[in-house]
């Protein structure tokens, strides 16, 4: 006997409402009608567990079908199946109900980014791709009538029996006009392989199971070896290199979560690796935005995180709201200490061999997470120039009798490139000084880090002072000049650099010091190196002039040979001196350099 009907519902044009909210997703569809085809075999394998179901439960699976020709995707499963009781309270009631509520809450708010099975809405997102949708399905329950529902996008329905050898479900989208692409098999196989994976029953597809139902996150680390971790990564990433290490997630309470976070190889380019961290609930894919969910600086990590604690309607801002995302977020924060911590107690040597790969995560972690810092302080890595690691108390204790100030600071000193400043390096072992190697893109922001949690420690830049300024002491050097002869000296160098950005001044060196040595002050150079990686308010010093120090070193023989030439020469012998300076800082081109050159020879050929 056939029963039509209206579905009680007040809002009016309900499917083309919900269209155009989800159609910039509109190829969900087909993620939440397998979800729940997957569901209703799991409550099939449930109920004969427990007893209910005395029958011959068979091979549960789902299969998707295309029919070009009838332009219908049928979804098809073995599992509990429905009464027409039942199509009528999940299908028109329920499921309704939950559509009007997602229409009434976003017809008016602009809000697009709503996954859609929060509201029950996963049986009807089928109508952002059909223009009809037909149920035919059988009840497992003995002495269960199949029955056919029919609904063609409006609020009415109707439910025929209709003839069902096997219990199960079959799905069928009659496709509209404007949907031809999900009649392509391949779009549809596209899809299945994107949202599908790891689904945790089979899923057949042209005769294919196209899923993997057993992925190793859902499995104890006990039962895996490292090749089925290396493995599964190339599965995920066949084009990347082999993972670092790994961190297995395995946690019920207080929330539930599974996964494998992998340590990747990194290049120092952190936008072309973001969104490798797939989201998955109960191995149903949702996303690869996983901001909130996974810490800001662990985002270049690559895997997987399954969760059916975090909500799946999510907009961002509901998301971070969330108290179980917080929870995640700082459970997944404290396992990654952890390991890095486990990987430098157990294994000192092999923990300095992947330094160079993972010391962006640690640095940005610290820059970001208080507790994270607290945790990460006594494994973070320094390099020196010499290519030994030390921790931070390692590297004070070897830097403590010898690189201390006039004030009782201790003063590391630093490189951001070692070969550009060579002739700083050198002249800071001289003194038998250390010098560490920051030369990282967060490196600049991990200074001002360091000072900021280290009591009584200052960090300079080899070549922002002179040797003797580098780290003050309470002595000073004679000068072998006159007040009025380095008076003379300073206006013979201003004139011969000619340039208001660098800053002139005589000051008594070693004479083993270079004769001209230029500088741009610690506090100015960290300014211009932060707007460049997006210092927080730092980035109007990009758009200011370098400005320089320029010493001259009064106890050098060159600038007494300065004072006393006369005529041109003087003036050239300045500039001379001052472009050696800045070609030992490769400071020196175009036209300048050119200048330089022909300089050079007049000066060498001149009696």
């Amino acid at each position: 006997m056939e029963e039509r009907g209206n579905i009680s519902i007040h809002t009016e044009n309900i499917f083309p409402i919900i269209k155009k909210f989800l159609y910039s997703d509109h190829e969900i569809f087909l993620r939440e009608l397998v979800s729940n085809a997957v569901d209703a075999t799991q409550k099939m394998k449930r109920i004969a567990s427990i007893g209910e179901y005395k029958g011959e439960l068979g091979e549960l699976k789902v299969k998707v079908a295309v029919d070009k020709e009838a332009r219908t995707i049928t979804i098809s499963d073995n599992g509990i199946g429905m009464t027409a009781e039942e199509i009528k309270k999940y299908i028109n009631q329920i499921a309704f109900s939950g559509a009007a509520e997602f229409v009434e809450r976003f017809k008016d708010s602009g809000e697009k980014d709503q996954i859609i099975g929060q509201f029950g809405l996963g049986f009807y997102s089928a109508f952002m791709v059909a223009d009809r949708v037909e149920i035919v399905t059988k009840s497992y329950q003995e002495g269960a009538e199949a029955a056919h529902w029919t609904c063609d996008g409006s609020t009415e329905f109707a439910i025929i029996p209709a003839h069902k050898e096997d219990r199960g479900t079959n799905v069928i989208l009659n496709v509209a006009a404007d949907s031809d692409e999900f009649l392509e098999k391949e779009r549809i196989r596209t899809i299945l392989n994107k949202y599908c994976k790891f689904l945790p029953v089979p899923v057949e597809f042209e005769g294919e199971v196209i899923n993997n139902p057993n992925p190793i996150w859902t499995k104890q680390p006990s039962e895996l070896t490292d090749e089925d971790y290396k493995n599964f990564y190339k599965e995920l990433y066949p084009f990347s290199e082999a993972p670092l290490f790994w961190i297995h997630l395995n946690v019920d309470y207080p929330f539930n979560l599974t996964g494998i976070l992998y340590f990747p190889k990194i290049k120092n380019d952190f936008e072309l690796q973001r969104n490798k961290i797939q989201l998955y609930s109960r191995q149903v894919f949702i996303t690869d935005e996983v901001k909130d969910v996974v810490p800001e600086f662990l985002m270049l990590l690559h895997g997987i995180i399954d969760s059916p604690d975090i909500p799946l309607n999510v907009s961002r801002s509901f998301l971070q709201a969330d108290s179980s995302v917080k929870k995640i977020n700082t459970y997944i924060t404290k396992k990654v200490a952890d390991k890095l911590n486990e990987n430098f107690k157990k294994d000192r040597a092999g923990f300095e061999t992947i330094w160079n790969d993972v010391n962006v995560f640690v640095k940005y972690g610290m820059l970001s997470d208080d507790k994270f810092y607290e945790k990460a302080k006594d494994f973070v890595l320094l390099q020196n120039t010499e290519g030994k690691y030390y921790t931070i108390e390692e590297y004070k204790a070897l830097v403590q009798a010898n690189q201390q100030n006039k004030n009782d600071q201790l003063v590391l000193l630093y490189t951001t490139d070692a070969d550009k400043q060579h002739a700083f390096v050198e002249a800071a072992q001289s003194r038998s000084y250390d010098v560490l190697k920051l030369d990282s893109m967060i490196d600049s922001h991990f200074i001002g880090l360091l000072e900021q949690k280290l009591e009584k420690v200052t960090l300079k830049r080899v070549d922002s002072e002179t040797i003797d300024k580098l780290i003050e002491r309470d002595e000073t050097k004679e000068s072998v000049l006159s007040d009025k002869e380095k008076e003379d000296l300073k206006g013979i160098y201003e004139q011969a650099i000619n340039n208001q950005h660098m800053i002139v001044e005589v000051a008594p060196l070693s004479p083993d010091d270079a004769p001209v040595v230029i500088t741009m002050p610690e506090f100015m150079r960290r300014m211009k190196d932060m707007s460049k990686t997006g210092g927080g308010g730092m980035m109007f010093m990009g758009d200011m002039p370098d400005t320089y120090n320029v010493t001259v070193n009064a106890n050098h023989p060159l600038n007494q040979r300065v004072l006393n030439t006369e005529g041109e020469t003087k003036t050239a012998v300045a500039r001379q001196a001052f472009d050696l300076a800045l070609l030992s800082q490769n400071m020196l081109s175009g036209a300048a350099l050119t200048t330089f050159v022909k300089r050079s020879f007049e000066l060498m050929t001149k009696e």
